[in-house]
């Protein structure tokens, strides 16, 4: 008997995100319920609902999404989810806390094939300086960057104490080093700039972080990329479609915001696809989000 694919989206916000909602359903889900201002605590009680409504033959057609705005909350969701299973009965979870994994993962797949195709080079080994790290998209951009071997550098536009915090956390919790640094200046900001080889920027739609000067201060810079696609742009003259054009005064190539946004949809519907196909439960977060993009992007 055909099973009707149900997605539970769970969010610790007052609104799940419609972006979220459309992309589900557009994957190919008969049916998704969005859960409002979901503690950590509730998760577990909502999944054993969940998974023991239906046969254990049925379980791989239910689905938990972990949304919101907080990278190692959603973690944290992830993990509590897991341990909630009761073997047979068990279902998929996937966490992308606002569409910050398959963003950041994206983002980097990006960078690494205009890094192959431009200039030879691959990740590992990389000087790579992330603005806009203390948000989700620059937490997990972090993350994934340092996994495959760059040196990462997380900037602080108010100071190096959140960077510095951050910078640990990851380091507890991955296994991976990134060095903090302070940005709060444009003097600051430059300094890191000449000292990297890729810049990425995370931070807050609408808010210009580099400006043209600084990236032509940067010698040895190859790749920029944005997420920002609300005017100004993150990175001053870089446009929103880029992908792979060299930018002004520079040898670096720049990726703008519609290019990585491209390869993000498609991972985003990619997993929501793997998840209904599935024939057994499958847990994603960003590192399987990094997987399917790296596929995807050219």
């Amino acid at each position: 008997m055909s099973r009707k694919t149900i997605l539970h989206m769970l969010t610790p916000l007052r609104h799940m995100s419609p972006f979220d909602v459309n992309m589900a359903l557009d994957a190919g889900y008969d049916a998704v319920i969005p859960y409002t201002d979901v503690s950590l605590a509730d998760v577990g009680n909502l999944v054993q609902d969940a998974i023991f409504s239906r046969p254990p033959d049925a379980g791989v057609a239910t689905g938990i999404f972990l949304a919101g705005k907080d990278a190692p909350l959603a973690l944290d969701m992830l993990d509590v989810a897991k341990k909630s299973m009761v073997p047979p009965f068990e279902i998929s979870v996937f966490a992308d806390p606002a569409g910050s994994f398959t963003t950041a993962a994206a983002m980097v797949a990006k960078v690494e094939k205009a890094l192959i195709k431009h200039h030879d080079r691959e990740l590992n080994g990389t000087s790579v300086a992330i603005f806009g790290a203390t948000g989700v998209v620059g937490y997990c951009t972090a993350v994934i960057a340092a996994g495959e071997g760059a040196k990462v550098t997380i900037v602080g536009h108010d100071g190096i104490e959140r960077v510095q915090e951050i910078a640990a956390s990851m380091k507890e919790r991955f296994d991976v080093t990134v060095e903090p640094a302070d940005g709060s200046t444009e003097a600051q900001k430059t300094a890191v700039i000449r000292d990297s080889e890729v810049v990425l920027t995370a931070a807050k739609a609408g808010v210009q972080v580099i400006s043209k000067a600084q990236l032509g201060s940067a010698g040895g810079l190859l790749v920029a990329a944005d997420v920002n696609a609300v005017p100004p742009a993150g990175i001053e003259g870089l446009k929103v479609n880029a992908n792979g054009e060299t930018l002004d005064a520079t040898q670096a190539v720049g990726i703008g915001p519609l290019s990585i946004g491209n390869v993000k949809y498609k991972t985003q519907a990619g997993l929501f696809e793997q998840m209904i196909k599935a024939e057994k439960a499958v847990i994603f977060d960003f590192r399987d989000a990094f997987i399917l993009a790296r596929s995807i992007a050219k």
